[in-house]
């Protein structure tokens, strides 16, 4: 059965993590800076979040290691969202468009805090898949080479950093929420992932095509 989203083959930029633990970054203010990656081994390669058939369950480490890869791509999906309706809001120019980011945008956060807190409880554990064939490591985050408040798994409140402009005092805020090519940028984001590996040219075509007009949009006199 087709699905419209790929689970099996991701690959999961987990640099979020680093990025709302940063006390000096903000990447609407720094977008070139790069927040290092809370799970290095998801960053390349592909890796499945759900068992593909019942050989998944033969080897307990790798079926940890899909655990734990779905408990990141959560978080990695819903801090997208925590980002996407505060800077789809900004765009907005009908009052009802407006109340529906603003009032879907905060559960998205409440689902990101939640993921990440589960994220933070992933087991150490390596293991090896034969079928994306790659090796992927969950390193321990409160030890060396990690740890530190950048990578402390109980830190799950946005710590305060750089806002609209260097010279103000820091604040915890949502970040990014940069609304310029937010659109085309969350359907960048998503296809690098992976989550719709499968999918027509038609099928990408039209969700650029919105994607587009999404942007376009802008409040009268902005």
């Amino acid at each position: 059965k087709l699905r419209l989203t790929n689970l099996t083959k991701l690959t999961l930029d987990t640099g979020w993590w680093t990025r709302y633990r940063s006390r000096t970054e903000n990447p609407d203010l720094n977008p070139n800076f790069v927040f290092p990656q809370a799970i290095p081994d998801l960053s390349h390669g592909q890796h499945t979040a759900i068992p593909r058939t019942d050989n998944d369950t033969n080897d307990p480490n790798l079926l940890q290691v899909i655990a734990n890869t779905a408990g990141f791509h959560f978080a990695t999906i819903e801090q997208g969202g925590n980002s996407l309706y505060p800077s789809m809001a900004q765009r907005a120019i009908s009052v009802e468009v407006l109340r529906i980011l603003i009032s879907i945008g905060p559960t998205e956060t409440m689902h990101f805090q939640t993921w990440q807190d589960k994220a933070g409880n992933a087991p150490q554990v390596t293991a090896f898949d034969p079928v994306n064939n790659n090796t992927t490591t969950f390193p321990d985050l409160n030890a060396p080479p990690f740890g530190g408040e950048d990578f402390q798994t109980n830190l799950i409140m946005p710590e305060p950093c750089p806002f609209i402009s260097s010279t103000l005092p820091v604040c915890s805020i949502i970040r990014p929420t940069e609304t310029n090519g937010i659109a085309v940028g969350v359907v960048n984001f998503l296809t690098n992932m992976g989550l719709f590996i499968g999918q027509s040219s038609a099928f990408f075509n039209f969700l650029h095509q919105l994607a587009q007009e999404a942007d376009a949009a802008h409040r009268t006199g902005a």
